[in-house]
């Protein structure tokens, strides 16, 4: 059951933009499902990974709220309250910047990075059965739509 009308169950013919708004948003929603459910059994979020791996990325050196932020995927996430939940869970530590005490500075701990390094190969996997219905040409030209239609909603 893959076909837009099977899984509206409707017969109705769509005119182009809306059947391609609809095929777009059960898309996201299943692969937004498959995610969810991949870092559930992590206990995290695609937001908390997301964090993380923003973090990982600074190779050790520590970053603000405003640099997490900017580089979320999810704009409208509340980054303070991601960072308190990984905080709980020893995955994140925040510290005072001690040249201006009012800067929060955001740094991974080691079992950050264990759980990412545990995570990783597991994701590649779940990434890759994703697009496995694709040949590599269909997903380069997937990934070259999707980029012009994000770039049409900016101007």
């Amino acid at each position: 059951m893959n076909k837009l009308n099977d899984i509206l169950k409707s017969e109705a013919i769509l005119p182009l933009a809306k059947r391609t708004a609809l095929n777009f948003m059960i898309t996201n929603n299943s692969f937004s499902q498959k995610f969810l459910d991949f870092f559930k059994q992590y206990d995290i979020s695609a937001q908390q990974f997301n964090v993380l791996r923003i973090l990982r990325g600074q190779k050790g050196k520590p970053a603000n709220l405003a640099t997490i932020q900017e580089r979320m995927i999810h704009k409208n996430s509340n980054t303070t309250r991601l960072i308190d939940k990984l905080i709980l869970k020893g995955l994140v530590e925040r510290t005072v910047c001690p040249e201006n005490r009012r800067k929060v500075e955001i740094i991974i701990t080691k079992s950050g990075l264990n759980l990412l390094n545990t995570i990783d190969p597991k994701l590649n996997e779940l990434e890759e059965e994703t697009i496995r219905p694709l040949t590599i040409e269909e997903a380069k030209t997937l990934n070259t739509l999707l980029e012009k239609l994000r770039g049409s909603q900016s101007e």
